[in-house]
């Protein structure tokens, strides 16, 4: 947004209005504004705000549509989105200046009566929005009940602590985020649940053709953060899969030593696709360059396409 002298007045940033999504967007404000950016929030309504069907049902792109759209009518300048909730297929009008540093990529237990989900005894009743969480625990054969899960992070708090529901599996950053970490059981480790691309991750966008707005915006990129999401989105689009599949992707910046005993940074990459009813699992790892982690995803999508992964992923965009 500028003023009448052509001069950029303040940046307007555009969000959903739950209390999560405020609180990532608020942090990208308060990071601009320290750096001497005026900003402020404008609260878009998604479709995924208003309806009430599991998102799988909904559709790809559900939460980011509408703040898109508003970006491109002029209505905001800058767009938060988690970058899990993104479709992988590139908008050439909107630019990816900044992927900030992510905050913890695992997913998150909640339960009555702080049981770990090994203690949960068969038929303990879990709720889970995502397909490939669902698919995850299936594979564990731990012989729990699965269903749906919508509404903010509250509500889903809520029907553990009413007793609707045992437990709950969520992206552990939301719920550090807006501070509430002390409700999680457990974390889940990567080797029992691996994550959704790019959960715990941030994605601010802009205009392409705003080129002041895109060189501000890219201070507050992190190269390690976008070279991990860049490795685990690369698996999805690879695989042709929406941000709604069963599939699972960790990237992380390991250190490794050479034969003349020099470190140096690698890109650990690793990932599975799982049957939605729990019956099969097929993964993969890889391990390359930071500076080919595009590549790195791409490649370790196609060993898992030659191990027959493809029969299990649903398409989407």
């Amino acid at each position: 947004m500028t003023d009448s002298t052509g001069n950029r007045d303040i940046i307007r940033i555009g969000t959903r209005g739950s209390l999560l999504a405020t609180t990532q967007a608020q942090g990208i404000a308060d990071r601009l504004i320290a750096a001497g950016h005026p900003a402020e929030l404008v609260i878009i309504t998604t479709a995924g705000d208003t309806s009430t069907a599991p998102v799988a049902q909904i559709g790809v792109g559900v939460f980011t549509t509408a703040i898109r759209t508003a970006l491109r009518e002029n209505e905001c300048d800058v767009a938060i989105h988690s970058y899990k909730d993104l479709p992988t297929a590139p908008e050439p009008d909107i630019a990816l200046p900044a992927v900030p540093t992510r905050v913890d990529y695992r997913d998150a237990l909640v339960s009555r009566g702080d049981k770990v989900l090994g203690e949960l005894p068969p038929g303990s009743v879990i709720g889970t929005s995502s397909p490939r969480r669902a698919a995850q625990l299936r594979a564990r054969g731990l012989g729990l009940e699965i269903r749906p899960l919508r509404g903010n992070l509250d509500s889903r708090l809520g029907k553990v602590a009413s007793g609707e529901l045992d437990a709950i599996v969520v992206a552990r950053a939301g719920l550090v985020r807006i501070g509430r970490a002390d409700v999680v059981t457990e974390a889940l480790d990567p080797l029992v649940m691996l994550p959704a691309p790019a959960q715990g991750a941030l994605a601010v966008e802009c205009r392409s053709d705003d080129a002041e707005l895109v060189r501000i915006l890219a201070e507050l990129d992190d190269p390690s953060t976008r070279a991990t999401v860049d490795a685990e989105r690369a698996v999805l689009a690879a695989l042709e899969a929406g941000c709604t599949a069963p599939v699972g992707a960790l990237a992380e910046v390991v250190e490794s030593i050479d034969d003349d005993g020099r470190t140096f940074a690698e890109l650990s990459l690793r990932a599975v696709v799982a049957a939605e009813d729990g019956s099969e699992e097929i993964r993969a790892s890889a391990v390359g360059p930071v500076d080919r982690a595009a590549q790195l995803g791409t490649d370790l999508a196609a060993e898992l396409l030659e191990l027959g992964a493809a029969a299990l992923v649903p398409k989407g965009a």
